[in-house]
Formats: structure tokens, C-alpha cells, sequence
């Protein structure tokens, strides 16, 4: 049974940073990619970045390059998104998945998929 889990996420100030991981279990952790989305009220879930099973790959969002960065570390099975220089745009539930072939930035080739964690960024 794969199970993933979200945490991390709260209410941040604008420009301030938050650190959102994803705790899975179930399979080989190190042998799947994974991917972060998010979903805005009255938006639909949108691709956030991804990282290789290896952790050598990584693809952004262009409206959060630069300001996000994803790493994983296989030895603890465990993602993270970290979240510099928060606008309130950013604010969203932000959910982690994983896919067993390949890196994608497309929400309908992956997966499994956690509950989400909000963020919420004020102005």
C-alpha cells in the first residue's frame, strides 16, 4: 500500500518561507519520481516542480523558478519543497504524487497522491 503524506505547510507572510515535505512509504521510494502541485480556491490544480528518483533531475514552474527548490532524500524516503519569497498567489493546497516512470509535469500521469498541506501567504 503506497501512502503519502504532506506536511509543512501554515500561514506565511509575503516575501517570508516555508518548508513543505512529503513523507512516503509502501515501495521503493528511491526508485519513483516525484512531483508537487497545487491547487488554488476555484483554480484547478496545477503542476508545481518534480525531481528524479535519483534527485539529479528537477523541472519548475515558471512562475516558481527561482523561488522554489525541490530535493529529496532516499535514505529518509522523504521530499521537500522549499518556498522563498512567498507572494499570496502562492497561496494554495499544495499536494505531493509520485510516479513510478519518469519525471512529468502533467497532474494525470502520476500515480499516487497525498491529502495535501495549505499554504496560506498574507499580504
Amino acid at each position: 500500500q503506497v501512502h503519502v503524506v504532506e506536511s509543512g505547510g501554515g500561514l506565511v507572510q509575503a516575501g517570508g518561507s516555508l518548508r513543505l515535505s512529503c513523507a512516503a512509504s509502501g515501495w521503493i521510494f528511491s526508485s519513483y519520481d516525484m512531483g508537487w502541485f497545487r491547487q488554488a480556491p476555484g483554480k484547478d490544480r496545477e503542476f508545481v516542480g518534480a525531481i528524479s528518483r535519483s534527485g539529479g533531475i528537477t523541472y519548475y514552474a515558471d512562475s516558481v523558478k527561482g523561488r522554489f527548490t525541490i530535493s529529496r532524500d532516499n535514505s529518509k524516503n522523504v521530499v521537500y519543497l522549499q518556498m522563498n519569497s512567498l507572494k499570496p498567489e502562492d497561496t494554495a493546497v499544495y499536494y505531493c504524487a509520485v510516479r513510478k516512470v519518469g519525471v512529468s509535469t502533467r497532474e494525470d500521469e502520476y500515480d499516487y497522491w497525498g491529502q495535501g498541506t495549505q499554504v496560506t501567504v498574507s499580504s
